[in-house]
Order: C-alpha cells, then structure tokens, then sequence
C-alpha cells in the first residue's frame, strides 16, 4: 500500500484542474515526464554509488572543469549549502573512490583544487545517456511544426516558473558585477 502511495504521488497536481481534457491530458504528461527524469536520475545515482551530495559534487566539478574554472573545496560548500567538514568528509569520499583529484591551488599555499577524474565523468554521463538519448530520439521524430509548438509551449511554462525567481549573477562575468576591482580587494581582504 505505502509503494502504491510513492508511485501515485507525481500525478497529484497541487492547483486547479486545467479547463479542458487536452489541457489536463497535455499537464498529466509534463507530471509524468518530470516523475520518469526524477527517477531516471536517482536510478542513475544509486548505480553510480555516490550518495545525493556525492553525486551533485561531481556534476558541479564537471561543469566547473568544462567551463575552465578553478574550483575547490570552500567553493563546494556553497554550491552544496552545506558546512566546510561536510565537504572535507564528500571530497575524502570522492577521492578515496577515484571521482576526484586534490592539488595545491597554484597561486595559494592555503588552498586546494579539486579535479573531477575521467572514472567520474564517465560516471555523470552514463546516468543522463540513457534520459538524454530518449528525448533526443523521440524529439528528431517530431515534424517541424510539433518541435516549434513543443519548444514555444515549454519555453513559455520555463518562463512562468522562471518569473517568480530571482535571476542569480555569475559572479564570474564582470559585467554583471558592480565595483569589481572592490569585490576583488574584499575578497582579498577576508582571505
């Protein structure tokens, strides 16, 4: 009976009904997707053997690496939201299992960079090819006047949610940042 519960959950819709059938046939399927991605991910997770922060540690060290950016420790503890021995006991995890590769920071004796290996980025991208290759696969099967209703339709639900929430800054683009030679010298500063 619980298990009935848990995979009954995601079809509740939590407002109104939509108005008309093709609407709430139309919003049942975006409930369904969004379920089938949660689960194909967590799949992915538990056969990864990673825990929920070992896993988000790596995709974010994945990202970091593919962007060019130097990342490390004191980074992961605010990208997790969670305190320094958390992530010194996460990265010990991650290095002991061979996801991840400590250095010294080049220019900081105090620091440390973190680097995901090729055994992690083999990981991450095992447990999206199987989600990512199924939308891939049904979407080039689409015509191109579905694609464009499929894109505008999600596009405009993306903005709507994205409406009610604040836009972060990239603290690494300078023109998003008002007093960068400041922020540099307070940074600086609190090191």
């Amino acid at each position: 009976m619980p298990l009935t519960v848990v995979r009954r959950e995601h079809v509740h819709l939590y407002a109104r009904e939509p108005r008309t059938q093709p609407a709430r046939t139309a919003v049942d399927a975006l409930l369904r997707l969004q379920h089938a991605e949660e689960d194909q991910l967590e799949r992915a997770r538990v056969e990864s053997g990673l825990t929920k922060n070992e896993f988000l540690t790596v995709r974010y060290m994945l990202q970091a690496h593919r962007d060019g950016r130097t990342m490390g420790p004191k980074d992961l503890a605010v990208m997790l939201s969670v305190s320094n021995a958390s992530v010194t006991k996460i990265v010990d995890g991650l290095v002991e299992k061979g996801d991840l590769v400590r250095s010294p920071h080049p220019t900081d004796r105090r620091a440390q960079v973190l680097e995901p290996t090729e055994q992690a980025a083999r990981k991450i991208d095992v447990s999206y090819e199987t989600f990512h290759e199924a939308v891939v696969e049904v979407i080039d099967h689409l015509s191109a006047e579905d694609n464009a209703v499929l894109a505008r339709c999600l596009g405009q639900i993306t903005a709507a949610l994205d409406a009610g929430m604040p836009t972060p800054v990239d603290e690494y683009t300078v023109e998003a940042r008002s007093g960068a030679a400041d922020d540099e010298d307070g940074a600086a500063a609190e090191s």
